[in-house]
This record gives structure tokens, sequence and C-alpha cells, in this order.
């Protein structure tokens, strides 16, 4: 038994959905069933009941939940000991769009995470982190960005984007029949514009230039419309409703995928952040940038676990 499956078994019985409980945890959901299964196996006990409809906890499961949670408790309070978190300052972390919907669960058994209300750019995120205004910041970076900055980065999340275009038809749609949007203002969306014209340039997509910010929120609705062409969406509007008018389709021949990192400064010497690294990046789900057909940019740090 191990004290990261207790902690599986309890995020599931908080959800009590298998989907939900590995969302959070940011792992495999067959990963997360095998897991329960070994706690089941080495416990010799059923601590839920499942079937294609609803979860349960069993009787044995309910009452391991409460000890559970003692016992992930004192191994939080006994890791925050060691580190000498009781006279320590936060861990402060920026983000752009994307953060794990966990992290405050997954940063309090190592330390104190103050996340910065200020949302930026990944460029601009990535720069805060090495001139020391955050100590860590999950953003999109190539290595030449790292190399420059002195910082190191892990996968921490992953998006798969998709084309937007009017009418109800959602057939997938290949890559080189896309218009991709840049914008002109290179200080908000430098990260944006290098990748999307990558993609363009070695998928044989239209890359249309705006100089209204409309590569997201609702002028890009209104670029979609004007064009009549399905359009590669813009991370920052990943989980933006989409409108009535228009669909979602899946992009192929090849995908695109957008990475999430984590960074930190390369000489970094605070146990505290590299504590919280481990705690964001462990168990990372990869399957998205390894299945067939996936693109990503040649720089991307994340290419070597890609393949």
């Amino acid at each position: 038994m191990e004290l990261r499956q207790l902690r599986y078994f309890v995020t599931v019985a908080d959800e009590l959905n298998f989907g939900r409980a590995a969302e959070r945890l940011r792992i495999a959901g067959p990963s997360l069933s095998q897991q329960i299964k070994a706690l089941e196996r080495d416990l010799k006990v059923q601590l839920f009941d499942r079937d294609r409809r609803s979860v349960a906890l069993t009787a044995a499961g309910s009452a391991l939940l409460p000890r559970a949670r003692d016992l992930i408790g004192q191994a939080d309070e006994l890791r925050r000991q060691a580190l000498g978190l009781s006279s320590s300052e936060p861990v402060r972390i920026g983000y752009v769009q994307w953060c794990p919907t966990d992290w405050a669960e997954r940063a309090a058994g190592v330390a104190h995470v103050r996340v910065d209300t200020w949302v930026m750019p990944s460029h601009a995120q990535a720069a805060r982190v090495a001139d020391g205004s955050l100590d860590l910041a999950i953003c999109w970076v190539e290595r030449a960005d790292l190399h420059a900055l002195s910082l190191e980065a892990r996968l921490v999340g992953v998006d798969r984007l998709y084309a937007l275009a009017v009418g109800q038809d959602s057939p997938p749609v290949d890559a080189g029949d896309l218009t991709v949007l840049v914008d002109s203002d290179e200080s908000s969306w430098s990260s944006w514009n290098r990748f999307a014209e990558q993609f363009a340039r070695e998928a044989g997509a239209q890359v249309v230039r705006v100089e209204d910010g409309g590569v997201t929120g609702s002028t890009f609705f209104d670029h979609v419309r004007r064009l009549r062409r399905p359009v590669l969406n813009n991370p920052k509007g990943q989980n933006d409703a989409t409108p009535t008018d228009m669909t979602r389709r899946p992009v192929q021949h090849p995908i695109p995928m957008w990475t999430w990192s984590l960074v930190w400064r390369r000489d970094e010497g605070n146990p505290l952040v590299h504590a919280v690294i481990d705690a964001f990046t462990d168990g990372v789900d990869t399957s998205g940038i390894t299945a067939p057909g996936v693109w990503l940019p040649r720089d991307d740090p994340h290419r070597a676990v890609a393949g």
C-alpha cells in the first residue's frame, strides 16, 4: 500500500466518479482504476461498488476513508516539518490560462502556495520567474526561451486544439484546410504567434494576420463568421462556450497540441520550490503528446517525451 494510492482513494471517494477524479489528479482514467484495484488487492477488501452508471463506497471503503484522510494529513504535516515550512515564505506561482484544478490539494502537503492574480502572457510569466518576481509559472515555452532565461521546465498539462467553424457539421478537418489567425500585437501574443506560424507553415494552413486582438474571444468568433472557413482555436479560448451558430471540429493530419510547462530558475535552491514542482508534475498524463499524428513545435521542450 502506497500513500499515493490512499490519495487516489480519497479523491475518488470525494468525487464518486472515476473520470472526474482522474481529471483532478491529472492522470489517465485507466491508470487510476488500476491503482485503486491494486490498493483493494493489498487491503483484501473492496472499497467501491461500481458499475457503468455509478460509483459508491462499500462499508469497508466508508470505514477506511477517515483513517486514510488522517494518514494523509499526518504525512503532509511530517513533510512540512521536514522542509521547515513554518519559517518559510510562500512559493509564488503565476499562470496564463490553464492551471491544475487540484493545485491547492497537491500543494497542501508540501508548501504554502500563493497564486499570483496578475495573469499575463506566457513569455511575460517566464520572464517574471527569471527575474525573481515569481518562483514558478505555468506557461508555454520553447527550448530557446529556457536557454535565454536560464530556466528549467517540466510538462504539467496539454491542450488538444480544435477548429471552430460556422454550421453544425462536425467531421474532422485536415490541418491544411484550416485558417490560423495571428495578431500584430507581439507584446500580447508572442507565444501564440510563434506556435501558430510554425504550425501553419508545416501543415500547409492559411495564415491571416489581424490587428484587433481577435485571435480569441468574441472578435475571434466574428472572424470565423467572416472567413467562412474552419479556424484553429487559441488555447486561451479552449474552454469558452461555443456560439450556437458554430461547432467544434477535431483537427487531423496533424493534430496540434499545446503544452503547458511548469518553469523555474535553473539555480533555484529553495527545497520548497522543488517540492511543489514534484507535487505538480507527479503522474502527469503524457498520452496526449505521445499519440500517433500529434504535432508539436520543433523546439518544444517536451518533444523528447513525445518521441
